[in-house]
């Protein structure tokens, strides 16, 4: 399948804030609008950007609403997300992922978005796991605010200067690239966004999660056969796994979990590689094409993530 890549950005292209998921303040969005508009941006926001119901930004109806009127307004480029948290899943049934995908609008966000990444890759989509506005509140290092500034624009995402992983399965492997935060590709299990990982690079990441959660994920991704089709996986980081440990069920590393569930599958993999919740992200392009190289810790995009025109 040829990918549906996005237009990519120039100055003055105009960037849509929305706020699928949970709720943020005008406060953890300055810094990011900030830089944005540094870049050459116009940035606007959408009417529900700062909304506030229970633990996400406005009812479903309103975050539904502001997402499509960002697709469907013909003068919007792309589309940020202000955050992640939780509630993306209850937009699946309000969305028009066929019109999202055929906008070619690059999607940008991690976290919970996965759920919305997931709908894209189903459909040939490309999008952006990348960073949001509250996760650009944050000073970070010079390589990851080049590796965002080089995504938008559709040049190589991977800075000389960007960390690399370490090995935990040597050899090498070409495929698409595709996967985002573990607890959000589990939860697509049974839905018409399901994940399928048969020759593909799978890139796994998450936060907050008890090692034993961490455990019973990929457990139950080994179990399915999910993993086992995949031609490379390319793990993250566990942020703030260890330090949630629970002392009545005993200690468990999460990178030992992790070898303990993956490396019997044979399949060439790498470990703390530089994307997700931590401080130091890269910004990964997920529906095209890559080459992981484990025994060098190495992700290399095999063809642009988006397009001219």
């Amino acid at each position: 399948m040829t990918p549906i890549k996005p237009r990519r950005l120039g100055p003055g292209s105009h960037i849509r804030i929305v706020s699928p998921a949970s709720n943020i303040t005008p406060e953890q969005t300055e810094d990011g609008i900030k830089w944005l508009e540094n870049e050459g941006y116009q940035v606007t926001l959408g009417e529900n950007v700062y909304t506030k119901f229970h633990y996400l930004a406005g009812t479903d109806e309103q975050r539904a609403g502001d997402f499509m009127a960002a697709i469907d307004d013909p003068s919007v480029d792309a589309i940020m997300c202000s955050r992640g948290g939780y509630g993306c899943a209850r937009l699946m049934p309000m969305l028009d992922f066929d019109k999202i995908a055929a906008s070619r609008k690059a999607i940008c966000g991690f976290s919970d978005v996965t759920t919305l990444h997931l709908a894209q890759q189903k459909r040939g989509a490309v999008s952006l796991h990348a960073p949001m506005l509250i996760t650009l509140s944050v000073e970070r290092e010079p390589w990851v605010m080049e590796s965002l500034s080089n995504c938008l624009k559709g040049e190589n995402p991977i800075p000389e200067t960007a960390k690399k992983g370490e090995t935990l399965v040597g050899g090498s492997a070409e495929g698409v690239v595709e996967g985002g935060c573990l607890c959000l590709l589990t939860d697509s299990f049974h839905t018409d966004y399901e994940i399928d990982w048969s020759g593909k690079i799978v890139v796994i990441e998450d936060v907050d999660e008890n090692p034993h959660r961490i455990d019973a994920m990929f457990t139950n991704l080994v179990n399915n056969g999910y993993l086992a089709g995949a031609a490379g996986i390319v793990i993250g980081e566990m942020t703030g796994t260890d330090e949630r440990s629970d002392e009545k069920i005993g200690r468990w590393p999460w990178r030992e979990i992790i070898a303990d569930r993956i490396a019997p599958l044979g399949i060439p993999a790498i470990v703390n590689f530089p994307f997700g919740h931590m401080k130091t992200m890269l910004s990964l392009p997920l529906g095209v094409r890559a080459r992981l190289d484990a025994d060098s810790g190495t992700l290399t995009y095999l063809e642009p993530h988006m397009a001219d025109a």
